[in-house]
C-alpha cells in the first residue's frame, strides 16, 4: 500500500514533465552519453533488425534481458517503462482477444510471444540509445551521415521547442481554469469532471500552437539576421561543428562486448531452444 501510495504522490503533472524533458534532452552522464552518438545510431539499426531473424524464444528472451539491462544502465525514465508495459500488454491482450473472438483458441496467446518479445527487444535498444543522445549530438550525426543539414537542424529544433510548448500548454490550462467554473456534480466516476477537463485540453491546443507559432518566427529571423542558412551551406563550418564527434577506445570495447554477449545468447538458444 506504501508503494503504491508513493507512486501515485509522483505522479504530478509536474513530474511527467520533468522526465519527458530529461528523456528528451538526455541523461549526460551515464556511459552510453559518453560514446560516439554515431556508432550508438548505427548499433541501434542493428539491433531493430536483428530480432527479426529470428523466431527462437531462448534468443528472443535472451535479448530483451540483455537491452532491459542496458535500458537500465542508460537510466530510461521510469515513465517509459511503464508506458511501454501498458503499450506491450494492451498490444498482447488484444490481439489474443480479437483471435479468440474470430474463432481462435488462447494458443494464439502462445504464437504471439515472439512478436511481443521482438518489439520488446527494439523498444528497450531504442529507449536505452536515444534516452543518452541529447539533441544537438543527434543533429550533428545525421549531419555527418550526409542527411541534409535543414533537416538535422529541423529535428534539433524540434527538441528544443518541447519545453516551451508544455510551458504555453500548462500556462493556457491555469489561465482557463482560473476564468471558467468547475461542474457542481461529479457524476459517476467522475464524469463530468472528466468531461471538463477534456474539453478545456482541447480548447488549449490551439492558442498553445499560436503563441508557439510566434516565438518561432522570432527565433528564425534572429538566426537568419546572423547568417544561419550560409553555415548551413559552408563545409568549413560543417567540418568545424562536427569537430566534436570522435570514435574513440570505449566505443570499440562496447561493440566488442555486446558482440560477445550477442553470440553467446544465440549459441544458448541454439543449445537450448524453448
Amino acid at each position: 500500500m506504501n508503494g503504491s501510495h508513493n507512486i501515485l504522490e509522483k505522479l504530478t503533472v509536474e513530474n511527467i514533465k520533468i522526465e519527458l524533458m530529461r528523456t528528451a534532452f538526455g541523461h549526460g552522464e551515464t556511459y552510453f552519453s559518453k560514446l560516439d552518438p554515431r556508432m550508438l545510431i548505427v548499433w541501434c539499426t542493428v539491433f531493430t533488425i536483428l530480432p527479426w531473424f529470428t523466431h527462437n524464444l531462448t534468443i528472443l528472451l535472451g535479448l530483451s534481458i540483455f537491452m532491459g539491462a542496458l535500458a537500465y544502465q542508460a537510466k530510461v525514465s521510469p515513465l517509459l517503462i511503464i508506458l511501454l508495459a501498458i503499450g506491450i500488454f494492451s498490444q498482447f491482450f488484444y490481439i489474443v482477444t480479437l483471435a479468440i473472438f474470430l474463432g481462435g483458441s488462447f494458443s494464439a496467446a502462445v504464437s504471439i510471444i515472439p512478436l511481443t518479445l521482438k518489439l520488446l527487444v527494439i523498444s528497450l535498444a531504442t529507449m536505452a540509445v536515444f534516452t543518452s543522445i541529447d539533441p544537438e549530438k543527434f543533429s550533428d550525426s545525421l549531419l555527418s551521415f550526409g542527411v541534409p543539414a535543414k533537416f538535422g537542424f529541423g529535428v534539433s529544433y524540434g527538441y528544443r521547442m518541447l519545453p516551451i510548448l508544455l510551458e504555453e500548454y500548462e500556462n493556457l490550462i491555469h489561465s482557463f481554469r482560473l476564468r471558467g467554473k468547475k461542474p457542481d456534480k461529479k457524476g459517476w466516476f467522475y464524469f463530468y469532471y472528466l468531461v471538463y477537463y477534456a474539453k478545456m485540453a482541447v480548447v488549449a491546443f490551439y492558442p498553445m500552437m499560436l503563441n508557439t507559432a510566434k516565438r518561432t518566427r522570432t527565433t528564425v529571423e534572429a538566426l537568419e539576421v546572423r547568417g544561419f542558412s550560409y553555415t548551413l551551406e559552408s563545409s568549413a563550418s560543417k567540418k568545424l561543428k562536427l569537430a566534436h564527434l570522435t570514435y574513440t577506445k570505449s566505443d570499440t570495447y562496447f561493440i566488442v562486448w555486446t558482440v560477445a554477449a550477442t553470440a553467446l545468447i544465440y549459441t544458448a538458444g541454439y543449445v537450448l531452444p524453448l
